[in-house]
């Protein structure tokens, strides 16, 4: 063995959640609106693309996970790391991703979290949101990490790697 990850064994799951400025219909937020099908269009036809939360609109922003409704999630699964950072990072999704400051407030706290799971299975919003606060209580770890420290597979081996993600990318939301 090479030490690299068996990427067949495992798929790459990713949650991130923002506080929109406003309530779903406000101008300050509908180019966010405006742009959810085309972006979800893209990640769903990107290379390694296997799964994304869905709401019955076909998007995840009306489900309710906490007391706050501004509060909204996102998450999919991918074959691997580097087909996720191509598409968050290096597509049309990365423009949009750019105007987040538009639409979101400022976050406290890891607003984004990567792991591990077997290939064929799909995570839960709890499940994501157990990682985002492993993520915020104890830093990157195997159990929940970032592109900027990035585990490999739970079979490799080695340290974290870093994508370098573009430094404007990688703020608080």
């Amino acid at each position: 063995m090479t030490g690299r990850p068996m990427e067949q064994d495992w798929h790459l799951a990713q949650i991130n959640i923002g506080r929109l400025v406003a309530a779903k219909g406000d101008p300050r937020v509908q180019p966010f609106f405006d742009a959810l099908d085309r972006i979800n269009a893209l990640a769903e036809s990107s290379p390694g693309f296997v799964w994304r939360l869905k709401d019955d609109a076909g998007n995840a922003t009306a489900i309710t996970y906490s007391p706050d409704p501004l509060l909204i999630p996102n998450m999919s699964v991918w074959t691997d790391a580097d087909s996720l950072f191509a598409f968050v990072y290096r597509s049309a999704h990365t423009p949009e991703m750019a105007r987040r400051r538009e639409y979101f407030d400022r976050f406290e706290g890891a607003y984004q979290a990567l792991w591990w799971i077997p290939a064929g299975t799909f995570p839960t919003i709890n499940d994501g949101l157990s990682r985002l606060w492993l993520l915020d209580r104890f830093g990157p770890c195997p159990q929940a990490f970032t592109f900027k420290a990035r585990f490999l597979a739970p079979d490799g081996a080695g340290p974290p790697v870093d994508h370098r993600p573009d430094p404007w990318c990688i703020g608080r939301a």
